[in-house]
C-alpha cells in the first residue's frame, strides 16, 4: 500500500487506514509441524527501523530478493544466540534475512539508505557508497561461510518489536560501524526463503526414502532367490539380514519427533505412520 507522501493523490485516510492494515499483516506463526515463529509486533511510529517498515519498497528490492533466493541458510552465532541468516548484496543495496526460529526478520536498503546511515554512523569516514558495500558484503559472506573477520565484532538486540544487528570493524584504517535494522518478515517472504523450501526439502527426501524402501525389498528377494537356487556366501561377514520395512518406519519416525508421530499412530488406530508419496505430489506439491 503506497503512502500519500509518494502518491498524492491517495487520500490520507485511505493511506493511513493502508498502512495499519499492512504493518498488521507482519506478525506471523508457521502452523504445527514446523518449529513456531513467535508473533512480533510492528515497529511503534517511534521505531528507528528504516524503509522496509514503510509502505514502498526499495527500487530493485524484487531484483534483490530473487538473487537472494539462490542464496542458502548458514547457522551464525551472536554471543550465546544462533540464528539462520541469508544475504544477498549489489551494487544496488543489499538484502538481509535472519530467524532465531521462533521469528523471522529482513531488511532491505538501498544506496540512499547506505550513504545516510554511513554518514550518521562513520563521520570520520568519507569514501564512496560503494566502498561501505563492498566492505559489508566482505564482511557477511565471510560470516555466513563460518570464517568472520578476526578484527571484526558482532552483536544483535531485540528493540522496538525488531532486531538490530551491531557491526564493529575498520575501513580504509579507521573504525567502521554498521547497524542493520531489521524489522519483521512478511509472511510471504517467510513462506517463500523458509517454510516453503523446506517442505519441498522434506517431500523429496520423503520420495527419495521410498525409493531406497522399495530397491532394499527387492535386493532381499533377489538375495533369496540366490539362497534358494543353491548360492552360498564365500565370505561369511558379508551376510546381512533381511530388511524389516516397519521396523526402519518406527525408528525414522521418532527420530523425526517421536511424540507427534505416535499421537498421529493413536488416532489412526495405533497402526505405524507410512511414508507415502507419489512423485507427482512431489513435483506439483508447494511450487
Amino acid at each position: 500500500m503506497a503512502c500519500a507522501a509518494t502518491h498524492p493523490g491517495v487520500p490520507r485516510q485511505l493511506a493511513r487506514r493502508g498502512r495499519e492494515q499492512h504493518a498488521g499483516s507482519r506478525s506471523l506463526s508457521l502452523a504445527s509441524g514446523l518449529p513456531s515463529l513467535a508473533s512480533a509486533k510492528p515497529p511503534r511510529p517511534d521505531s528507528p527501523w528504516p524503509a522496509c517498515s514503510s509502505c514502498p519498497r526499495m527500487e530493485g528490492s524484487e531484483e534483490l530478493e530473487s538473487s537472494l533466493l539462490t542464496q542458502p541458510w548458514a547457522s551464525v552465532c551472536f554471543g550465546e544466540s544462533t540464528f539462520l541468516a541469508k544475504a544477498c548484496f549489489r551494487d544496488t543495496g543489499y538484502i538481509l534475512l535472519i530467524s532465531d526460529l521462533s521469528s523471522v526478520w529482513y531488511e532491505s536498503a538501498d544506496v540512499e539508505v547506505v550513504g545516510q546511515r554511513s554518514k550518521e554512523l562513520n563521520k570520520r569516514l568519507t569514501v564512496h557508497v560503494s566502498s561501505f558495500l563492498h566492505r559489508l558484503r566482505k564482511l557477511m559472506c565471510s560470516l555466513l561461510a563460518g570464517q568472520p573477520d578476526t578484527a571484526t565484532s558482532f552483536s544483535c538486540h531485540h528493540i522496538a518489536g525488531g532486531l538490530s544487528l551491531h557491526v564493529k570493524s575498520e575501513l580504509s584504517g579507521l573504525p567502521f560501524y554498521w547497524d542493520f535494522h531489521c524489522c519483521p518478515a512478511p509472511v510471504e517472504m517467510v513462506s517463500r526463503h523458509l517454510v516453503r523450501p523446506l517442505i519441498r526439502m522434506s517431500l523429496a527426501l520423503q520420495y527419495q526414502v521410498q525409493g531406497l524402501t522399495s530397491l532394499l525389498l527387492q535386493k532381499d528377494a533377489e538375495i533369496e532367490d540366490y539362497r534358494e537356487s543353491g548360492a552360498t556366501l564365500s565370505r561369511d561377514r558379508l551376510r546381512t539380514e533381511p530388511f524389516r520395512q516397519d521396523m526402519f518406519q518406527q525408528n525414522f519416525m521418532a527420530e523425526c519427533g517421536g511424540s507427534q508421530w505416535r499421537a498421529g499412530a493413536e488416532r489412526d488406530g495405533g497402526s505405524t505412520p507410512k511414508l507415502s508419496m507419489s512423485k507427482r505430489q512431489l513435483q506439483s506439491g508447494l511450487y
